[in-house]
């Protein structure tokens, strides 16, 4: 299993959830866990069965900071439940404004790294062990390159 935890945030450290770890993202023989905001954490928390996934997708939001936002997500087979989240409710425009080199579908079934770290080679490592067929994807903006 891989599993990574939000560090604690201030809100967590307030409200008295900081005795609760939270899950960020997993992988394990269920499939990929992507965990919601840590604000609305029960509400946005998914976990996407391995038959429903295609692919991981590591992916990069040009903003006006130095650095892009990074983002993991996954590439689903068609006809998948629509998946709760923090992008849920963004239209096909939207997305295509933030990152049109992103797919819709797999902006939706995407989460932020953020208050938490990505080790690639566990990630790899994790879908060895538990699906093989599920290849990790790198998608690059063609207008950086």
């Amino acid at each position: 299993m891989y599993e990574v935890h939000f560090t604690w945030t201030p809100f967590q450290l307030l409200s008295g959830a900081w005795k609760k770890r939270l899950v960020a993202f997993r992988v394990d023989g269920h499939g990929v866990t992507l965990g919601g905001a840590p604000a609305r954490y029960e509400r946005q928390t998914a976990l996407v069965p391995w038959d429903d996934i295609e692919a991981v997708v590591l992916w990069q939001q040009d903003t006006a900071a130095l650095t892009p936002m990074r983002y993991v997500g996954l590439r689903r087979r068609a006809g998948a439940p629509v998946l709760p989240g923090p992008n849920s409710n963004l239209s096909r425009d939207q997305t295509g404004r933030l990152a049109p080199h992103v797919d819709h579908d797999v902006f939706l079934a995407s989460r932020h790294i953020n208050l938490w770290a990505l080790d690639r080679e566990r990630l790899a490592g994790a879908l060895r062990a538990f699906a093989p067929g599920v290849l990790v994807e790198e998608t690059t903006n063609p207008a950086k390159n």
